[in-house]
Order: C-alpha cells, then sequence, then structure tokens
C-alpha cells in the first residue's frame, strides 16, 4: 500500500483570464455602447465561434428547430451575429411545406417568451428604487385581494424568486372571460406549498408582478416597458403585440388549432399570454438579438447604456445575487436564472445570469467574462413536439466560453482535456521511477462541482491504479500542483470524467515533470482525448 500523506503543496500563480469590470467616470457620462467589430478585438479566438455554425446545423439534421439567430458579444464588441433557416416554413403540424418559406435574418423579431420576465423585473425593480415597495412586503400589501386562499404573506421577492408556493401554471385561455377576468382568477388562485418552502417555477409568479407593476403605475405593463425600458434604451424592434406590418420579419411558431389560431405568427405564442391580450408579466415580449444585447450590455455595464440609466448599480448588483441559497441547484437572482450549467455550460458561474424561453430562446450574461451570448430559435415551429433545444443551447454557449482564452503562463502549450459528456480521458506517460521523486505541474480547472473530476493517478503495473490527488469545482488561478512518487511506479496519467450534462471550462496541465534530487524528467505524455493548446 502506499502512503502519500503530506505528500502535496499548493501554489497559486497569478495568472488567469481576468475581467474588467465596466464603469463610468460620473453619472453623466456614457456607459459603454455596443458595436460590431472582429474575435481579436474582443480578446477572442475565431475558430470556436465558427464552429457554432456546425452546432446549427445538426440541430437542423436533428429537426430541432427550423431556424435560429446567434448572437456573441464580449467587452461591448459583437463578434458573431448570424442567421440560419427559416423564420416560416410550415403550413401545419404534419410539416406541410409553404408556398413562400421566410429565410431567417439577423434582424428577425422573435417571441422571446420566458425572457419576457426580465422586462417585468427591470419595471418592478425600478420602482423599488423609488421606494414604493421593499422585496419582502407581503404582495397582498399593494394587491388586497391577493390575500385570498392563504397568500396573505407572499412577499413580492418570492414572486421574483419562484418560492411564493404557486404551482407552475393554470390554464387561463379557457376561461370564457376578459383580460381582468383571467387576472383576478390568477391573484385568487390558491397555493400548492407554503411560501418559501419550495421552489417552483410558476408562470403566476410573473403574472402577479405584472399586475403590481400594472397597479402602482396606472399604465398597463407593455406601455410601462415601452416607455422606461426599451425607448429609452433604443430598443426599436422590442415590442408586446407586434403590428401586422412586421409579421414576414417574425419568426413563426406553433400550429395550434386548440387556441384556433392555426400557425401562431405575429401574435404571442403562450396560450395564456395570448388571452391576456399579449400583455403578461410572464410572457408577450418580441425582441431581436441585437436589442437583447442591448439588454445584456445594460446589466454588464451596471444598469447604464448610453445616456441611458435605467437601474442603479446596486439594484443590479441585488438582482444578480443567489436568493435561493435554501433550494441548492435551483439559485436565482431576481427574475434571473443564476449558474445553471443546462444551457449556460462553459460561462456556468456562480455569478453568470441569464433566461430561457420556451419558444427556443436563451440569453445567457457573463460579468465574469464581460460576455453576451444569445440563441434565438423557433423551435416550437410548427410544432413543440420535436427534440430537445437544450443541447444546442449549451453548444452554443461553450463555443463561445471557448472562444475566450485562458492565460497559458509564459504564452506555451498546455494539455487540455477537451468537451464532451461522459467523458474518460486519458493523458498518460510510461516511467521508471528508481527513487522516491516528486511529480509537479501547473494546473487550471474549471469543473461541474462534483460531477466532473481530474485525476492524478499511478501505477506500478499498468493495471493497477492509486490516485494522488484530485480536482473539481474551480481554481480561477494557475496553480502549481506536486505529489511525491515511490519507489518502483511505472506509469502516470492525468484522467479527467465527466457527467451526462454540464461542461464547464475544462481542464488544463501544463509542464508535468518528474524532480530527483539530482534532475528534472520531462515525462514523454500521449493520449487520443487531450490535445496540446496555447489558450
Amino acid at each position: 500500500m502506499l502512503d502519500f500523506t503530506n505528500a502535496s503543496k499548493l501554489k497559486k500563480i497569478e495568472v488567469n483570464y481576468q475581467y474588467d469590470k465596466f464603469s463610468w467616470d460620473h453619472p453623466g457620462s456614457s456607459a459603454q455602447l455596443i458595436r460590431d467589430g472582429k474575435p481579436k478585438d474582443a480578446g477572442m479566438v475565431e475558430a470556436p465561434l465558427n464552429e457554432i455554425d456546425q452546432v446549427i446545423q445538426n440541430a437542423f439534421n436533428q429537426k430541432v428547430m427550423p431556424g435560429a439567430v446567434v448572437s456573441v458579444t464580449r467587452k461591448g464588441i459583437t463578434v458573431k451575429e448570424q442567421a440560419y433557416g427559416y423564420a416560416y416554413r410550415y403550413l401545419d403540424d404534419q410539416f406541410t411545406e409553404a408556398d413562400q418559406p421566410i429565410l431567417m435574418k439577423q434582424d428577425t423579431i422573435f417571441d422571446i417568451a420566458s425572457i419576457s420576465k426580465i422586462f417585468t423585473t427591470i419595471a418592478a425593480m425600478q420602482l423599488y428604487e423609488k421606494g414604493k415597495f421593499q422585496l419582502d412586503d407581503p404582495v397582498a400589501k399593494y394587491i388586497p385581494e391577493f390575500a385570498e386562499n392563504g397568500k396573505e404573506n407572499v412577499t413580492i421577492r418570492q414572486l421574483m424568486t419562484h418560492t411564493s408556493g404557486f404551482e407552475q401554471g393554470i390554464e387561463l385561455y379557457k376561461m370564457r372571460a376578459s383580460r381582468e377576468e383571467r387576472l383576478k382568477a390568477v391573484l385568487k388562485h390558491s397555493l400548492a406549498n407554503p411560501p418559501g418552502s419550495k421552489y417552483t417555477y410558476s408562470d403566476l409568479n410573473m403574472i402577479t408582478l405584472g399586475v403590481l407593476v400594472e397597479r402602482m403605475t396606472g399604465q398597463r405593463l407593455d406601455e410601462y416597458v415601452k416607455q422606461y425600458i426599451t425607448d429609452p434604451l433604443g430598443m426599436k424592434d422590442t415590442m408586446y403585440n407586434p403590428d401586422i406590418y412586421l409579421q414576414p420579419r417574425i419568426a413563426a411558431t406553433e400550429y395550434q388549432p386548440w387556441t384556433g389560431r392555426g400557425i401562431v405568427w405575429g401574435q404571442v405564442h403562450d396560450e395564456n399570454a395570448w388571452a391576456l391580450d399579449g400583455v403578461a408579466g410572464h410572457a408577450g415580449v418580441f425582441s431581436t438579438a441585437h436589442d437583447l444585447t442591448i439588454l445584456g450590455q445594460m446589466f454588464l455595464n451596471d444598469g447604464k447604456y448610453g445616456k441611458a440609466l435605467i437601474l442603479k448599480p446596486s439594484t443590479v448588483k441585488l438582482m444578480e445575487q443567489n436568493m435561493n441559497q435554501a433550494f441548492p441547484g435551483n439559485d436565482h437572482g431576481l427574475g434571473f436564472d443564476l449558474n445553471q450549467g443546462w444551457y449556460m455550460d462553459g460561462l456556468t458561474d456562480v455569478n453568470t445570469i441569464g433566461h430561457t424561453g420556451y419558444t427556443g430562446t436563451s440569453l445567457v450574461i457573463s460579468p465574469k467574462n464581460k460576455a453576451i451570448v444569445i440563441l434565438l430559435t423557433n423551435r416550437v415551429h410548427p410544432t413543440r413536439n420535436t427534440e430537445s433545444i437544450n443541447q444546442t443551447r449549451r453548444l452554443v454557449a461553450r463555443q463561445a466560453a471557448d472562444a475566450i482564452p485562458v492565460a497559458i503562463p509564459g504564452n506555451k502549450n498546455a494539455w487540455f482535456a477537451g468537451y464532451g459528456d461522459q467523458k474518460n480521458a486519458i493523458l498518460q506517460a510510461k516511467v521508471n521511477i528508481q527513487k522516491p521523486s516528486v511529480l509537479s505541474f501547473l494546473t487550471w480547472y474549471r469543473m461541474e462541482e462534483g460531477s466532473d473530476i481530474g485525476n492524478v493517478e499511478i501505477s506500478l503495473d499498468g493495471t493497477t491504479w492509486n490516485e494522488l490527488g484530485f480536482f473539481t469545482g474551480a481554481s480561477d488561478q494557475w496553480q502549481e500542483q506536486s505529489y511525491q512518487i515511490p519507489e518502483g511506479t511505472k506509469f502516470i496519467r492525468f484522467r479527467y470524467t465527466t457527467d451526462s450534462t454540464v461542461n464547464e471550462r475544462g481542464w488544463y496541465v501544463l509542464q508535468p515533470q518528474i524532480k530527483t534530487d539530482q534532475k528534472n524528467i520531462a515525462p514523454e505524455f500521449t493520449s487520443t482525448d487531450w490535445e496540446l493548446r496555447n489558450r
């Protein structure tokens, strides 16, 4: 049995991909605007961005969606904005081809579905800044009828973090009623769980929050959002209920005979939002990749874009904090998902914010990397009963993340374990250790905590392996690691294993060498899975 007690020591090397939080000199100055540029202008590598094209093509081949627009922005520079496939292609859910299909364009307008919840939250937080409410105020303080059916203690914060106790949703569109009557049905609806006891993503939370905004302002939600969010930001292609003349620019969605609408095209896809006259706190917003990039940049600018101050920096910071520490895995800020690798993948981080939409949309904002990644698709065209969009979301985020280089000490080539689900990537060297020695190397890693693991192992015979140490989670800096190697060691290997769901940035190993009393030896490592790369 090998004894490795006290065998390792750790030294941090201050080399890493760092970021500079954008700030402005004084309140009257302009905050960073987005512009087009080349990947190198944003400190990115072009090749991974180009591979997004194949990711989308593979999704087309699997019939995940008929069309998409991808946008990647870093440091205020949009390095990729590309359209693929069709905005309108089918007449019904049998995939009957239209006589005059419409190609997707960069400025195609999408029904962004639940990404609309971000707009509702911004509206509410603007009112919070004005002192209209406190986050832990009961909703019923401002909407008295909400107190019915045991909801008197539900707070505004719980609406924003999906911890109110509401079930996922109810079928408002089946009610023969007006918008006002349907909203009253939500406000009177009972809870499925005690407030604060469980995380359940629910449209009812954000519908209620939208009502709160309307009650406090005296404006319908779409009017408020236009006046105080989209117009000041110059988001000219963002709206509720787009005019009919815009239909050729809009991505078609689902064939819905149950709502009597046929192919839904230019109207909100979500049945309940449609039943609420197209204006609701949970859905209803239409937008473009460009406009959503402006929204994302506003958050990276701490609430400001150009001359427009939408939110205070302190409010943005508050919105980006994890409010759901009691529900691990369901990290959530105010209106935002946090740290959700199932669609953020390589950009996953405790501070990464974002949201998805049922129509096939996703928005990822990474403050650490100053990056915004947007995937807009019409994956429900002509039916929602298709392959999941989540793998495509992940892979687009992964390629965007991989385009952000990891700074390697000395600009040298390091071994990189690569990406992939259910990986077992092995980097191995044959050695001949004749006296106790030390294995040393530099390493950098960002892995899914507890699920993706990097092991350092040795063997005397190539069959039985003993673990020297392991890595998981994130290092955030290059580290120098060393382990004692006993006499008789014949093989050394680095083994990287992943689960089936999330990759982050992976594992790097630089300059592995054996140190003896007399000399340093650089073993010859080989692998079919690992690669040498300079980023």
